[in-house]
């Protein structure tokens, strides 16, 4: 498919399910705090698709968390039918589509902050580039539970949707770790066609330099 086409099958799911999610959700105050991650991601790729175009991979993998945070949206993450099919299998106690979120906050971002790191040289030797992605990561996951906290302080009636804590005490603990295991994950399945992808579209060097050597 031409990128031109690419383009617009993107934009075609995005605003689809994006129109989807807006029809009647759960509450538009819980709406509005899931879905505005993935408007802000449309902007930020609009602006920069022309000056640092991203890899199919990037593309798709960030719409496919947009999907992740608009379905959130509609339902509240507390409610989505997955983690109730889910809930009625094995019995337990929650809906965890949450917990789906939160593994999605650690693999996508895990291979954004890759290319960038690669493409723009900031790493200079090949064994720091996966620590350095992972501290990424877990970073974004930390700051994120920050402003579910600010949220809940501020936003009164929506905060036990935004939150989804369901009366778990661990709650912030385990998205973490599941942001944690999902930028490990990505980074063991995903890297070897990354880097595949970013020779197809980056200078020379720089697709040396996703290749460097040992320390």
């Amino acid at each position: 498919m031409r990128l031109e086409g690419r383009a617009i099958a993107w934009l075609g799911i995005f605003f689809l399910v994006l129109a989807w999610s807006a029809w009647k959700p759960h509450d538009y105050p819980t709406w509005w705090l899931e879905v505005l991650p993935a408007m802000l991601a449309l902007v930020v790729l609009a602006a920069t698709r022309r000056i640092f175009p991203l890899t199919p991979l990037v593309y798709a993998l960030i719409l496919v968390h947009c999907v992740v945070l608009m379905i959130g949206g509609h339902y509240t993450y507390a409610e989505v039918p997955l983690g109730e099919w889910v809930l009625q299998w094995t019995g337990g106690e929650r809906n965890n589509y949450d917990k789906l979120g939160h593994f999605v906050q650690g693999f996508v971002p895990a291979i954004i902050a890759r290319e960038i790191l690669i493409r723009k040289r900031i790493i200079a030797r090949r064994g720091w580039l996966s620590f350095v992605v992972v501290s990424v990561c877990l970073a974004i996951s930390a700051f994120y539970e920050l402003i579910e906290w600010w949220v809940a302080l501020l936003s009164g009636e929506a905060a036990e949707s935004f939150l989804g804590t369901q009366g778990y005490a661990w709650d912030t603990q385990s998205d973490m770790f599941l942001a944690l295991t999902g930028a490990v994950l990505a980074l063991v399945l995903l890297s070897g066609l990354h880097d595949r992808q970013i020779r197809t579209i980056a200078p020379r060097s720089v697709a040396r330099r996703s290749r460097v050597g040992p320390d």
